[in-house]
């Protein structure tokens, strides 16, 4: 190898490096965003997270490549998955969905987080607006609060009637039966958190300008209503714990901790095999000698402020 190939292949290791640095930025932003919270954290004299970090980003990344493995079955095979994520306000839902799309593809998994329901949506069939969400053939969809917001918030807050209330445990099984048949692969998680813990998250929030925006009127009542919100779990759970369609209990404390074992189990719950891909060679670039690019002009450019 001549001097100047050398040159050239240190060259292109090192542009492989930044390439990958570049493209872990998003997971050290969101380490960055962690770490003012541990800081408040220490400020206020709480114990900080209990798992080192080059073990969480470890273990992270390993779950990550196990999800696109996931994905490429997903779609190769056509298959529909559905998870629904729930849990108490500041729970940590929103942490682990991220970590879970971060590397996927938007087209195979999106997420689902509907807004209150509209006038017309309140005449509707219960059901009605969360079924225009379910996946198509090779799609993912991950509901960040789901139908399962009527034992929850609309129960405690008066949102629905009692009838409406008793109505939606006698259809809910059946519902999730219906998903289940038609090859649906679903799993329910619930995010767990203690009284103590909700109240320093929702406090961080108001502390936090970055994170304001997450704390809505709805948070704020549901904090004076935390055994109203007990009680409304248990009893969603006692009637919607069932054999073909469990809830798993995610203890979310720890929010690193939350993220790596949601990840890992709800990879054991979808029979996935990894897929071989077919290998990808690029073609040659053509190129044609009469060809000129155009000018650019100046003010078309986003200034360089950096």
């Amino acid at each position: 190898m001549t001097a100047s190939d050398r040159k050239s292949e240190i060259s292109k290791r090192e542009r492989i490096i930044r390439e990958m640095a570049d493209d872990l930025d998003e997971e050290l932003e969101m380490e960055l965003d962690d770490t003012r919270f541990d800081e408040l954290l220490d400020e206020t004299g709480m114990p900080g997270p209990t798992i080192d970090r080059r073990l969480y980003f470890r273990e992270l990344l390993r779950l990550q490549s196990e999800l696109i493995k996931l994905q490429d079955w997903v779609q190769s095979g056509k298959k529909k998955v559905v998870v629904l994520f729930e849990g108490r306000d500041a729970a940590g839902k929103g942490g682990v969905i991220k970590r879970i799309t971060q590397r996927l593809n938007p087209r195979i998994c999106r997420v689902a987080a509907l807004p209150a329901p509209n006038e017309r949506e309140r005449t509707q069939w219960y059901f009605q607006r969360y079924v225009a969400h379910l996946p198509a053939g090779g799609e993912i969809v991950l509901f960040d609060s789901s139908w399962y917001n009527r034992a929850g918030v609309e129960r405690v807050m008066g949102f629905c009637s009692e009838d409406e209330y008793q109505e939606f445990f006698k259809s809910v099984p059946e519902f999730e039966r219906m998903l289940i048949r038609s090859g649906i692969i679903l799993v329910k998680y619930w995010f767990s958190i203690t009284d103590d813990e909700q109240q320093f998250r929702f406090t961080m929030r108001i502390k936090d300008p970055l994170k304001q925006w997450k704390l809505s009127p709805m948070d704020v009542e549901s904090r004076s209503r935390w055994e109203a919100y007990t009680k409304a779990k248990e009893t969603m759970l006692e009637h919607t714990h069932l054999p073909d369609s469990p809830w798993w209990i995610v203890d979310a404390v720890d929010k690193k901790r939350a993220r790596l074992n949601c990840i890992a189990h709800l990879l054991t719950q979808i029979p996935y095999q990894e897929v071989a891909r077919a290998p990808v060679t690029l073609p040659a670039r053509v190129r044609n000698p009469d060809y000129q690019r155009g000018p650019v002009p100046p003010e078309m450019y986003v200034p360089a402020k950096y």
